[in-house]
């Protein structure tokens, strides 16, 4: 076990599932203690089982910024410090294929969650560590933020706000020694994509095709995980990135660098099609 976050107290929204629950268990790993955060009840008590006495969950929509106060007070009644907030817990909401089609209905949701749940977790996480002396705030984004596309696009504009606001609360927290970066992953498998879009054959079908393109699009010919996303979360809430603040680390198989040649996109994409329909 290494022990890169020896001593240190975290807590990681949206940490029973996905992206969130890969990072608690990197983190435990490191030897931090670990507040998981999540609406999620079952999957988050089956973690906290799972990793023992260094976890505690805590019942947390961060849409809420109640509970966002409540589990930070959870965090230090019980482990007695907070040094490392991942503001990580997101949402989708649904996908249409063109903007005109689309009919808003989840915007107020999305905005709440993806991009009110950071700055409340943000801000009620430094006021402690400032008065602790410093501390490190980590907001998971998404290429999506960096990236112009003709879908989702209230998700996209709520990463793209949750990108600009990391640096501007690098900027405002800088003086108390708390540093704020960003997370910007990009093609990693999570339920995300699929709680997008309606469960049906065809909405799976849909998945598959637009995960094949997000992949052909990918200069790394390697597939993302979520393990690849919590080893950032840990550069950047440890020691070794003491110098760090205000940086968005995309972790995306260069695919926010630049999209490889369309005419092979398209080739690879269709390749891969055959092959599946062969097999």
């Amino acid at each position: 076990m290494t022990a890169e976050l020896c001593g240190k107290v975290a807590i990681v929204t949206g940490g029973a599932d996905g992206l969130g629950a890969a990072t608690v268990r990197r983190f435990v790993r490191a030897g931090a203690r670990v507040v998981v955060a999540d609406i999620e009840r079952e999957r988050g008590e089956a973690l906290v089982r799972e990793l023992g006495a260094d976890t505690l969950f805590v019942p947390t929509d961060v849409a809420n910024s109640a509970d966002i106060a409540g589990v930070a007070a959870a965090a230090l009644a019980k482990f007695g410090a907070l040094d490392i907030m991942v503001n990580n817990a997101g949402v989708s909401g649904r996908l249409f294929e063109h903007f005109l089609d689309d009919d808003l209905a989840d915007f107020d949701r999305v905005l709440r969650v993806n991009l009110l749940g950071v700055m409340a977790g943000t801000q009620r996480a430094a006021r402690h560590m400032a008065d602790a002396g410093g501390g490190s705030i980590i907001n998971i984004a998404s290429i999506g933020g960096i990236l112009a596309g003709h879908r989702v696009m209230t998700y996209r504009a709520s990463k793209a706000a949750v990108i600009h606001f990391t640096s501007c609360a690098a900027i405002d927290l800088g003086g108390y020694g708390v540093r704020v970066n960003c997370i910007a992953p990009g093609n990693i498998p999570t339920s995300l994509l699929s709680g997008a879009l309606a469960d049906s054959a065809e909405a799976r079908e849909r998945v598959v095709q637009v995960r094949r393109m997000m992949a052909a699009n990918r200069p790394l010919d390697q597939e993302g995980t979520a393990h690849d996303v919590a080893e950032a979360a840990l550069y950047l809430g440890s020691d070794s990135a003491r110098y760090v603040t205000g940086v968005t680390l995309r972790v995306d198989g260069g695919t926010a660098a630049g999209h490889n040649d369309p005419l092979a996109v398209r080739a690879t994409t269709a390749a891969a099609h055959q092959k599946e329909s062969e097999g």
